[in-house]
């Protein structure tokens, strides 16, 4: 058996975003959804659960394989808005669309996706009403009718 080797870690390139804000959430099917975005947590990735791949030959470790298929995790953002915007969702809820996310240095990662859920808080007197508004990645092109990931658009010298 032999075993692995280490690996040196190289400087990573690249520059690393030195703040939170601004990101911005754009619907394709509703560019200007009454939403004012005050926290966004962008998608995922996730390479699923390993494959088992022990058998009784294994002597000494439970072996595995990665899965080959990717998912594009669902998206939430908590966002002020207006009353109407209830028009515009019940509009957006599952309706497939380009979804993009615009990072504070102008980076975008655009994806199929639907809006799932608007889930308005609690109100206070001393709070902004806000609602979390979840989105689910879809990988899929219904107008071509094909699988397709996301694409991401890096800013010159990020």
């Amino acid at each position: 058996m032999t075993a692995p080797s280490p690996t040196s870690r190289s400087t990573p390139s690249g520059i690393p975003l030195p703040r939170g804000y601004q990101m911005l959430v754009t619907f394709a099917a509703d560019t200007d959804v009454s939403l004012w975005e005050k926290a966004v947590q962008p998608p995922g990735v996730d390479g699923g659960e390993p494959i088992a791949t022990t058998t009784q030959h294994n002597t000494t470790y439970r072996t595995f394989v990665p899965r080959v298929l990717k998912t594009l995790t669902p998206h939430t953002f908590t966002a002020a808005y207006d009353p109407g915007v209830y028009t515009q969702i019940i509009a957006l809820v599952n309706v497939g669309t380009t979804i993009t996310i615009t990072f504070s240095d102008g980076s975008t990662v655009a994806f199929y996706g639907f809006l799932q859920k608007f889930e308005p808080a609690q109100t206070t007197e001393e709070n902004q009403p806000e609602a979390t508004v979840t989105v689910v990645p879809t990988n899929w092109d219904s107008t071509s009718h094909v699988e397709a990931g996301p694409a991401v658009s890096s800013v010159e010298g990020t």
